[in-house]
C-alpha cells in the first residue's frame, strides 16, 4: 500500500511565511519517536526542516518523525539581505536541541553565494554574506555551515579553484574559531553551469589551494550529495560503485575530510548534470542498494546524513526518514502514492554570476 505524510504544522506551508520572523511558538506535546539510533554506529540520520513555522517546533517535529540531527536557513537563502537582530525564539531553538538531543545541527548557507564566479562584485558580495553565515551559527549551536563550492562561469577550472580557496581564507580569517565554532563545509556540485567541485579530484584541488592560503585542515570539510554526485556522473546506485567512491574520497580527500553527505535520490539521470532531489527509493537511482550501502559504510562512521528531499513540510519529512531507516535495515521500500511525485521539492540551485 502506498505511504501518505501524515499531515505537518500547516504553519510551515503558509504562502510567505518562509520569508517572515516567525514568533514564539508553544512547545509542542512531542509523540514517542522511532527508537535510536537509526543508522549503525550510532551516525546521525538528519533533515533539513524549515523555521518558519517556529523554531522550537521544527526542532520537535525533527525528534517527532525520528530524525536525530538538523539543517537549517538561518535567513531567506535567495536574499542577499540578513536580518539585523537574531531570532527571539533563538535561545528556547537552542534549549530545545539540548533536551531532545538533536544535533549536530548544520546551516546550509544563501544559494547565492558564489565564491568561484568572476564578477569581482558578486564575489564580494558572496564572501560578506558567507562570513555574516559563519558569524551567527554558533547562535543556533551549528557545528556546520555549509555553502555551494560554486561556478567559474566560463573563466575556467584553475580560475575557480583559486577564487573559491581566496574566499575561503578570507571568510575563516574573519570566522569565529575555538570550542563551539562551526566547521565551513564545501559542498560537491553536479556540473551544470560552470559548477566546480563535480568530481573528487576537483574538491582536492580546492582543498590543496585552501591549505596552500594557511587554511587549517581542521577548518575546512567536503559534504556530499549523493543527488549532485549522480548528476555528475558517479555510480552510487550500486554497492561497488559506493565502495569505490568512499575508496576515492579515503585516497584523495582523506575520510576525516568528509563532514557531512546530503541524502537525496534524483529525478536526473545519471550524468545529466542537474540537480533534481527525489524521495529516497523513487528516483533514478533504482532500489536503493547503493544508498544503502552508503547509509551503512563502516567507514562512514559518525558521519552525518542529512534529507534534502521534496515535500519536506508537507509531511515527507517523516516518510524520507523512515524509508532511510527501512534502506540502513535492509527492508523493501513501500511504493509512493501518484502525489508524492507531485509536491514541492528542490530544483537546481546554480549560484550567481
Amino acid at each position: 500500500m502506498p505511504v501518505r505524510p501524515t499531515d505537518p504544522d500547516p504553519a510551515a506551508r503558509r504562502p510567505g511565511a518562509a520569508a517572515r520572523r516567525a514568533a514564539p511558538a508553544p512547545a509542542l506535546a512531542v509523540a514517542a519517536p522511532p527508537p535510536r539510533p537509526a543508522l549503525p554506529d550510532g551516525r546521525p540520520l538528519g533533515a533539513h526542516l524549515p523555521l518558519a513555522g517556529g523554531m522550537v517546533r521544527a526542532v520537535e517535529r525533527a525528534h517527532a518523525i525520528g530524525a536525530e540531527a538538523l539543517q537549517v536557513f538561518v535567513d531567506n537563502p535567495t536574499a542577499w539581505k540578513r536580518r539585523a537582530e537574531p531570532p527571539e525564539e533563538l535561545p528556547a531553538f537552542r534549549a530545545r536541541l539540548a533536551e531532545l538531543g538533536i544535533g549536530p545541527v548544520a546551516v546550509h548557507a544563501s544559494y547565492l553565494v558564489n565564491l568561484a564566479g568572476p564578477d569581482d562584485e558578486l564575489y564580494e558580495r558572496s564572501v560578506e554574506l558567507l562570513a555574516h553565515e559563519m558569524a551567527v551559527a554558533p547562535g543556533y549551536a551549528a557545528r556546520f555551515v555549509n555553502v555551494h563550492t560554486g561556478s567559474h562561469k566560463g573563466a575556467g577550472l584553475a580560475f575557480g579553484v583559486e577564487r573559491v580557496a581566496a574566499a575561503v581564507a578570507r571568510v575563516l580569517d574573519r570566522a569565529p574559531d575555538g570550542p563551539g565554532a562551526p566547521l565551513l563545509v564545501l559542498e560537491c556540485s553536479a556540473g551544470g553551469g560552470d559548477g566546480i567541485g563535480v568530481s573528487v579530484e576537483e574538491l582536492a584541488r580546492i582543498l590543496d589551494a585552501a591549505g596552500a592560503r594557511g587554511v587549517p585542515a581542521g577548518r575546512l570539510g567536503i559534504c556530499l550529495d549523493t543527488a549532485h554526485l549522480w548528476g555528475a556522473g558517479h555510480d552510487v546506485a550500486t554497492p561497488e560503485g559506493v565502495d569505490a567512491l568512499v575508496e576515492e574520497v579515503r585516497v584523495r580527500l582523506g575520510l576525516d575530510r568528509l563532514a557531512m553527505i546530503h541524502f537525496n535520490d534524483s529525478k536526473a539521470a545519471r550524468g545529466s548534470k542537474l540537480d533534481r532531489h527525489q524521495h529516497l527509493g523513487a528516483g533514478e537511482m533504482g532500489a536503493g542498494t547503493g544508498l544503502a550501502r552508503l547509509l551503512t559504510h563502516p567507514a562512514l562512521a559518525g558521519v552525518p546524513f542529512y534529507l534534502e528531499t521534496p515535500g519536506m513540510d508537507e509531511g515527507y519529512d517523516a516518510v524520507n526518514v523512515a524509508r532511510a531507516r527501512d534502506l540502513a535495515r535492509g527492508r523493501p521500500l513501500d511504493p509512493l502514492p501518484p502525489e508524492a511525485h507531485h509536491v514541492r521539492g528542490a530544483g537546481a540551485r546554480t549560484p550567481a554570476a
